[in-house]
C-alpha cells in the first residue's frame, strides 16, 4: 500500500510540473518570423509577399488570397523560404491578382494564419469631379476643385492655359487634397485651369475652366464674413495627412482662426496653417480626432462667423488582452480571453489550426470569450483569436493541451432537477458507480437550453454533498444541467442531462416608450415588446397611464398582450403631458417607469414638419447611437434640433443638426442609465412635431476587465464673483496617475430651478473657467467633474453661491405726489419693477419751476424698506417737480419721470379732497408694507374722526346730565361678602372688623395673583385675611394717595344713579348671575378698579372678564376725572361720607356671619328671620 501511494504521489507531482512547463514551451513550437505586409506594384511588374515560420519541423507553410487557399502553378510560385511569388501580375476586368494574402504554417503541433497584407496593383480611374467656371471681381478669392479615383492616392497638380501654374506668390495655395485657392485675384489670373493627377502607374488631365475676373469700379461696401468653403468632416486612416479648408471673404478681410469644440489645444506640432487659413494636420494619430471650428472675424469687430467639421482617425485594430495557453484534463473546461481595440471597433474570431472554430454544444463564443467545455482529445490545438476591421488584422495565439488518465470514475448517475422559484433550482444526484472514492470534487455545469451560443457556467463543490442549489438563474427560463464527478488525475465522462424550468417573476422593468403627435391633440404611443431577459415570463397586459402637467388625476388604459402602440386622442394642444407604462405576467405588475413628458403641438394654419421616425441603439456602455427618418410630407426640412436627458435629471443644451444629418452619436453617458431623447425638425414656419423615445445604455466590463479604474472627482472649488452677472471657478485636479489629456465639464444650476433650459455646462481643458451671463443677486449651485480617456469622474461636493446685486435698470413704480397741506406734499412709489433687486436707499429730487430751470433740486433720501416721504417748506402757488431713482450697494438707478406738482395759495382742501399727482394714469391704492394715502383714504380718515369726536362729546354730555340729581338724593352702595371664599380687601385686626373704605374693590378668589404687580391681599366675608406687611403697604398707600382715592371713589360713585344697589362680586359655580341694572343693560357691564395697582386692573360687575381702558383714562388725566365729579362728592364732604360708609360696613359684616352663602336677586339669601335684608343696611348707612 504504501509503494501504491508513493507512485501516485510522483505521478501527481510530475503532472503538476508539467502544466506550467507545457504553458512556456507551447510559444516556441511554431510561431512566424517574418509576416506578409501590404505591396503595391504596377501592372505586369512581379511581386513577392514574404512568410518565414519556425518550428519544431516538418514546417510547412501554404497560401490563401482571400481566405481560398492557393495552388501553386506557372503564374504564382512558392519559394523555399515560404514567400509568394508572383512574375507577372495580371489586372483585367476578368482576372486580377489584387487582394488579400496570408501564409498558413503548419507542424505535427497544429497550425497557425499569418496577418493579412494587401496586394494593390496602380491604376488610376476618370475624374470624378472636374473645375467648373467662375467669374469673380478683382481682389476677391477664386477656387477651383477636382476629385479622381487612384489607387494608390494621386497628387494633384494645376495647370494655367496648360502650363504648370507658377506658386511663387503668397496668394495662390494648392492643397494636399487638390483644392487651388487663388486670393486677391488680379486681372493677369484669368486663363483656362486643369488639374493633373499622377500617381507610379499613371497620369491624367481634367478638363479646363475658364476663370473670369471683372474689374471693380467702385468702393467696396463694407460686409459681414462669410465663410465659402468651410471645413468638412473627414475621416483618415492613422500616420496620414488631413486638410481642413477654410476661405472666407468680407470687408475687410476677416482674419481667420481655428480651435476645437472640446477647448482641447491644437496639436502644435503636427499642425499648421496653410494659404490663408487652412489647416493641415499631418501624421494624424487618435488625439487629433476630434471637431474643428473654424472662425472668421472682422479685425477690430465682433463680427464672425464659424463653421466646424469633425475629424475621425481610423486606428488599426490591436490586442490589449491575449489569449494564455492551458492545459486541460479531457472533460474539462478551457476558457480563451481576447481583448481588442481600434477605430472602428474591430470584430473577433476564433481559429483553430488556421480555420475558422466550428462552434457546437461544447464550443461556444460569448462575445470575444471562446469556452471549450467537456474537452476532448481533439480539441489539442494551436487556437488564434483575430482581430480584423478595414483598417487592417491582428493575431494572437495559444494552445490548448488536453492531458489523458486512466481510472477515471464513471459518471455521476440519476440526476434530479426541481424548481424552488423563478431563480433557483435544486439539483441532486447520486455518486459514481466505479471509484466513488476516489471522487475529490463535482462541478455542476448549466446553460440556457434555448438558443445558441449560450455560455456554460460551472460550479465546483465538495464531494461531501450530492445536492446543490443554483439561485443565480433567470425566471421562464429552461435550463439544462450535467455535472462530472473530479479526481486527482482526471475527470469522468458527463453525466446524463436534464433540464428544468424556473417559475415567472414580475417584469424587470417596462418596455422603453416612443412617443410623437401627428396633431395637437393627440399622441401616439409605441412601444417594443420585452426581450425574455427582462419580461421574466410571458407578458399578459400593458397599462398606460398619462395626465397633465398640471393636474394630478391619472387616466389608465389596459391593452393586451399582443399590443405594441396606443393612440390617445382628444388631448389639449400645446400642453404637456406626463405618461407611464406598467407591464404583468402572471406572477404580477411591474413597478410602472418614471414619468416621461410630451408636449402636443401649437394649433397652427402654417404647415410644419411633421415627427421624425427615431430610433435608438447603444453603441457601447457610454454611447448611443440615434437614427432617424424624416417624415413623407412634403414640408422642406431646414435643420434638426436634438435633446436628451438622463432620467430625473435635467435636460442637456439642445443639439442643432443640419437637414441632411440623419445620425447622431450621443457620448459621455453612464452605463445602465436610462435616457430620454428628443428630436424635432425645423422648416420655414417653425418647430415641428416632436419625437421622443427612451434607451437604457448597457453595462461595461467587469471591473476584471476595465482597461483602467474611474478616475475620482476634483476637489477643492472655489467660486469668485466678478461682478452681478458672472464668477470665476476654480479647482484642483484630484490625485492620479495619468498622462493623457484630461477635459472638466461644470455644471451651473440656478437653485430650486424647474426649468431645465436654465442649467447651463461648460466645457474646458483649464482648471478655472468663467461662467457669464448669470442672474444677478441669484443663488447658484456648481459642480465640476473630470473626463480622461473616454471615461467620466463622478460630479464633484456642490458648492453654493450667490451672485452680487446689479444696479437698479427700472426706476421705482407708480410714483404719486399728494398735496396734504399748503406747504406739505406726501411721495409714494413702489419698488422698481424688476426680479431679485435689493434696494438701500431711495433718492427723492424736487424743485419749483424756477428753481428747477436754474437746475437747483432739493435731495430726500430714505430707506430702502420705505416707499414714502414727506416734502415740506414748500412754496405755495408754485408749481414743483418730483422724480426718484433706486439705489444699492451697487450703485444708483435711474430717476422716475418727473411728477408735476401745482400749489394754490390759499387753498383749504385738507379735510375735504387732498390733490395729487401720478406719474401714471390709473388711481389704485397700492399696499406694499406701508401705506399709500390718495383721495378716498384721506376722506375715510377725515369722516372717521370726525364721527369718533362727535361720540366722544355725546358721552360727556350724557354724563353731566345724569349725574347731576345724585347731590339731592342719597347714595347707596354695598359690599356682599361670602363667608366661605376668601376674598381680597383691607387687612383687619384679629377682632375681624371691617375698615374697608373700597366698596368697590373687585372680588378676586383666593388662588388669584396680580400679574401686574399689585396687591396679593385676600378678604373673605368677615374682612381681610393677611399678612401685617401687606396691610401696612396697603394702608400706606392709601395714606400717600389719599387724594386720589377720594377722587376715584368720587368718579365711580357718580356713575350710578341715587338710590340704585350695585352688587359687586366673583361669579361662583353653580351660581345665577345676578341680574344687570338699567345702567349695565344700556351702557354695558360696570368696571371696578383696584386703586393699589398703578396700571389699574379691571374686573366687571358679573362677567369676570378685566379692562384697564377706565383706568388709563382716569389716571393718566386726573384733572379730568376731578372736573366731571358731581357737587355732592365735593372735597368738603368726603371724609364724613367715608366713616359713615365703614360703620355701616362693620354693622354689615358682623350681622352677615351667620348667613349662608348669597345668591342672585333672583334668590333671595337664606339668613335667619329676624335678620333684615342687606339692603336695609345700605340705607340706613347712608341716611344716617
Amino acid at each position: 500500500m504504501a509503494k501504491f501511494k508513493m507512485k501516485l504521489c510522483q505521478r501527481w507531482l510530475l503532472f503538476v510540473l508539467f502544466i506550467p512547463l507545457s504553458g512556456v514551451l507551447c510559444f516556441s513550437e511554431l510561431s512566424f518570423i517574418t509576416e506578409p505586409s501590404d505591396v503595391t506594384v504596377l501592372p505586369k511588374d512581379p511581386a513577392v509577399l514574404d512568410c518565414q515560420a519556425h518550428g519544431q519541423p516538418p514546417v510547412s507553410i501554404k497560401w490563401l488570397k482571400n481566405g481560398a487557399r492557393l495552388a501553386e502553378s506557372e503564374h504564382i510560385h512558392f519559394l523555399p523560404n515560404g514567400s509568394l511569388y508572383i512574375p507577372k501580375t495580371k489586372h483585367t476586368a476578368e482576372e486580377s491578382d489584387e487582394g488579400f494574402y496570408q501564409c498558413l504554417s503548419q507542424n505535427k503541433f497544429g497550425a497557425i494564419l499569418s496577418q493579412r497584407s494587401h496586394l494593390t496593383i496602380a491604376t488610376i480611374s476618370e475624374f470624378l469631379t472636374h473645375p467648373v467656371p467662375m467669374v469673380v471681381t478683382e481682389g476677391s478669392v477664386a477656387r477651383f476643385s477636382c476629385a479622381v479615383a487612384s489607387n494608390p492616392p494621386a497628387t494633384i497638380t494645376w495647370e494655367l492655359n496648360q502650363s504648370t501654374l507658377p506658386l511663387s506668390t503668397d496668394r495662390i495655395t494648392v492643397l494636399p487634397n487638390g483644392v487651388l485657392q487663388i486670393h486677391n485675384v488680379q486681372l493677369e489670373d484669368a486663363g483656362q485651369y486643369r488639374c493633373v493627377a499622377a500617381n507610379i502607374g499613371s497620369r491624367l488631365s481634367s478638363k479646363e475652366a475658364t476663370l473670369t475676373v471683372n474689374q471693380v469700379t467702385g468702393p467696396i461696401p463694407r460686409q459681414r464674413p462669410r465663410i465659402i468653403a468651410g471645413p468638412q468632416n473627414v475621416t483618415v486612416s492613422l500616420h496620414q495627412t488631413v486638410v481642413l479648408e477654410c476661405v472666407a471673404t468680407g470687408n475687410p478681410w476677416p482674419i481667420i482662426s481655428w480651435s476645437r469644440a472640446d477647448s482641447t489645444p491644437i496639436d502644435v506640432y503636427n499642425a499648421k496653417v496653410l494659404g490663408n487659413g487652412n489647416l493641415v494636420i499631418t501624421d494624424v494619430n487618435v488625439k487629433h480626432s476630434g471637431i474643428y471650428l473654424c472662425r472668421a472675424t472682422t479685425p477690430g469687430t465682433r463680427n464672425y462667423t464659424i463653421a466646424a467639421a469633425n475629424l475621425t482617425v481610423l486606428v488599426p485594430p490591436s490586442i490589449v488582452e491575449k489569449p494564455e495557453s492551458q492545459t486541460r484534463p479531457r472533460a474539462g473546461t478551457a476558457r480563451f480571453m481576447c481583448q481588442a481595440e481600434g477605430v472602428p471597433p474591430p470584430q473577433i474570431k476564433w481559429l483553430k489550426n488556421g480555420e475558422k472554430v466550428h462552434l457546437n454544444g461544447r464550443i461556444k463564443l460569448y462575445n470575444s470569450k471562446l469556452v471549450i467545455t467537456q474537452i476532448i482529445p481533439e480539441d489539442d490545438a494551436i487556437y488564434q483569436c483575430v482581430a480584423e476591421s478595414e483598417q487592417g488584422s491582428v493575431l494572437s495565439l495559444a494552445r490548448l493541451i488536453v492531458v489523458m488518465s486512466e481510472d477515471r470514475p464513471s459518471a455521476p448517475r440519476n440526476i434530479h432537477a426541481e424548481t424552488i422559484s423563478s431563480s433557483a433550482i435544486l439539483l441532486a444526484w447520486e455518486r459514481p458507480l466505479y471509484n466513488a472514492d476516489k471522487v475529490i470534487a463535482y462541478s455542476i455545469h448549466y446553460m440556457k437550453a434555448e438558443g445558441l451560443n449560450n455560455e456554460e457556467y460551472q460550479v465546483v463543490i465538495g464531494n461531501d454533498t450530492t445536492s446543490y442549489i443554483i439561485d443565480d438563474l433567470e425566471p421562464a427560463r429552461n435550463y439544462s444541467f450535467y455535472i462530472v464527478a473530479y479526481m486527482p488525475m482526471g475527470a469522468s465522462r458527463m453525466s446524463d442531462q436534464v433540464s428544468q424550468h424556473t417559475l415567472e417573476d414580475v417584469p424587470l422593468r417596462t418596455p422603453e416608450l416612443t412617443l410623437a403627435s401627428h396633431s395637437s391633440t393627440d399622441i401616439q404611443v409605441k412601444w417594443n415588446p420585452l426581450p425574455a431577459k427582462l419580461s421574466r415570463g410571458r407578458v399578459s397586459a400593458y397599462r398606460l397611464s398619462y395626465r397633465t402637467a398640471a393636474d394630478a388625476s391619472v387616466t389608465s388604459v389596459e391593452l393586451p398582450q399582443n399590443t405594441t402602440e396606443y393612440l390617445l386622442k382628444d388631448l389639449q394642444p400645446d400642453n404637456i403631458y406626463l405618461l407611464r407604462m406598467a407591464a404583468a405576467t402572471r406572477a404580477g405588475w411591474c413597478e410602472p417607469s418614471a414619468w416621461t413628458s410630451h408636449r402636443t403641438p401649437r394649433t397652427t394654419s402654417s404647415k410644419v414638419p411633421s415627427a421624425p421616425i427615431l430610433q435608438l441603439e447603444p453603441l457601447n456602455c457610454t454611447s448611443v447611437v440615434a437614427r432617424w427618418q424624416p417624415s413623407s410630407d412634403s414640408v422642406p426640412v431646414l435643420g434638426y434640433r436634438l435633446v436628451y436627458h438622463e432620467e430625473d435629471q435635467p435636460e442637456q443644451p439642445t443639439i442643432q443638426l443640419q437637414a441632411l444629418n440623419y445620425t447622431f452619436t450621443i457620448t459621455g453617458l453612464d452605463p445602465r442609465r436610462k435616457y430620454h431623447v428628443k428630436i424635432l425638425a425645423v422648416g420655414k414656419a417653425g418647430e415641428g412635431y416632436q419625437t421622443d423615445q427612451t434607451v437604457t445604455t448597457p453595462g461595461c466590463l467587469s471591473t476584471r476587465d476595465q482597461l483602467a479604474a474611474t478616475p475620482p472627482a476634483p476637489n477643492n472649488m472655489i467660486v469668485l464673483a466678478n461682478n452681478s452677472t458672472s464668477v470665476s471657478l476654480r479647482w484642483s485636479r484630484p490625485a492620479f496617475t495619468s498622462g493623457k489629456v484630461v477635459s472638466y465639464t461644470v455644471r451651473c444650476t440656478p437653485v430650486g430651478t424647474h426649468n431645465a433650459s436654465a442649467i447651463r455646462y461648460l466645457q474646458t481643458a483649464k482648471q478655472s473657467v468663467i461662467i457669464p451671463k448669470l442672474h444677478p443677486n441669484t443663488r447658484y449651485e456648481f459642480v465640476v467633474r473630470l473626463h480622461v480617456d473616454q471615461m467620466s469622474s463622478p460630479w464633484s461636493s456642490v458648492v453654493y453661491h450667490q451672485t452680487l446685486p446689479s444696479v437698479p435698470s427700472h426706476p421705482p413704480a407708480a410714483v404719486r405726489v399728494t398735496l396734504i397741506e399748503d406747504d406739505t406734499a406726501l411721495v409714494s412709489w413702489r419698488e422698481p419693477p424688476e426680479p431679485n433687486i435689493v434696494v438701500t436707499h431711495y433718492t427723492i429730487m424736487y424743485a419749483s419751476q424756477k428753481s428747477w430751470l436754474a437746475g437747483n433740486w432739493q435731495i430726500v433720501q430714505r430707506e430702502g424698506s420705505h416707499t414714502m416721504a414727506l416734502l415740506e417748506k414748500l412754496d405755495p402757488a408754485s408749481i414743483y417737480l418730483v422724480k426718484i431713482s433706486a439705489s444699492n450697494q451697487v450703485g444708483d438707478g435711474p430717476f422716475s419721470n418727473p411728477v408735476e406738482l401745482a400749489l394754490k395759495r390759499g387753498s383749504a382742501h385738507r379735510s375735504k379732497n387732498p390733490r395729487h399727482s401720478d406719474s401714471f394714469p390709473d388711481t389704485t391704492v397700492y399696499s406694499d408694507g406701508l401705506y399709500h394715502i390718495d383721495q378716498k383714504s384721506m376722506t375715510g380718515i377725515i369722516v372717521g374722526v370726525s364721527i369718533a369726536l362727535a361720540c366722544i362729546i355725546m358721552c360727556a354730555l350724557i354724563l353731566i346730565s345724569k349725574g347731576r340729581p345724585r347731590k339731592i338724593s342719597g347714595h347707596k352702595m354695598i359690599a356682599v361678602g361670602n363667608p366661605d371664599v376668601l376674598r381680597p380687601g383691607l387687612s383687619l385686626p384679629a377682632e375681624r372688623h371691617v375698615e374697608n373704605v373700597e366698596a368697590l374693590i373687585p372680588m378676586m378668589r383666593d388662588h388669584f395673583i396680580d400679574a401686574k404687580g399689585g396687591s396679593t391681599i385676600i378678604i373673605n366675608s368677615a374682612g381681610p385675611v393677611n399678612d401685617k406687611n401687606q396691610s401696612k403697604r396697603w394702608l400706606l398707600f392709601s395714606k400717600e394717595r389719599n387724594n386720589t382715592t377720594e377722587n376715584d371713589a368720587e368718579s365711580r360713585a357718580s356713575l350710578y344713579e341715587a338710590g340704585k344697589t350695585v352688587l359687586t362680586y366673583e361669579d361662583r359655580l353653580g351660581a345665577a348671575p345676578l341680574p344687570p341694572s338699567s345702567r349695565e343693560i344700556i351702557y354695558g357691564p360696570l368696571h371696578s378698579e383696584s386703586s393699589h395697582s398703578s396700571e389699574g386692573s379691571q374686573e366687571t360687575g358679573d362677567s369676570g372678564h378685566y379692562s384697564n381702558e377706565a383706568s388709563s383714562e382716569e389716571m393718566s388725566n386726573p384733572s379730568t376725572s376731578q372736573s366731571s365729579r358731581p357737587e355732592s362728592f365735593g372735597p368738603e364732604d368726603n371724609a364724613p361720607t367715608v366713616s359713615k360708609l365703614k360703620q355701616s360696613f362693620e354693622v354689615e359684616n358682623e350681622e352677615m356671619i351667620g348667613c349662608h352663602k348669597h345668591h342672585s336677586t333672583s334668590d333671595a339669601p337664606h339668613c335667619d328671620a329676624e335678620e333684615p335684608h342687606p339692603t336695609q343696611h345700605l340705607s340706613q348707612a347712608v341716611d344716617s
